[in-house]
């Protein structure tokens, strides 16, 4: 059946490792065409190092929610800045 939106037919092209970690973030937030999400959970599925990886992002993006603000001491800023100047790339 060509068009099918089904992620294990045959016509809809797979997702690799790579491709998944590339794409993560937008599924995270809800971001992906339908069609895309369906691909990359079907993949996910049958992946456990990608299982693994998916479970290390929510974990760090969980972790980061919990993070406070804090002051860049002056002096470290100023230098910090005066690196990334000299240092472009």
């Amino acid at each position: 059946m060509s068009g099918s939106t089904d992620p294990a037919s045959p016509s809809a092209p797979e997702l690799g490792c790579r491709r998944i970690a590339e794409l993560l973030g937008d599924y995270l937030e809800g971001t992906l065409p339908k069609q895309t999400a369906e691909r990359l959970e079907w993949h996910i599925d049958g992946c456990a190092p990608c299982v693994a990886f998916v479970n290390t992002y929510r974990g760090t993006v969980n972790a980061t929610k919990t993070l406070r603000d804090v002051e860049i001491p002056p002096e470290l800023k100023t230098r910090l800045l005066s690196f990334l100047q000299t240092h472009p790339e």
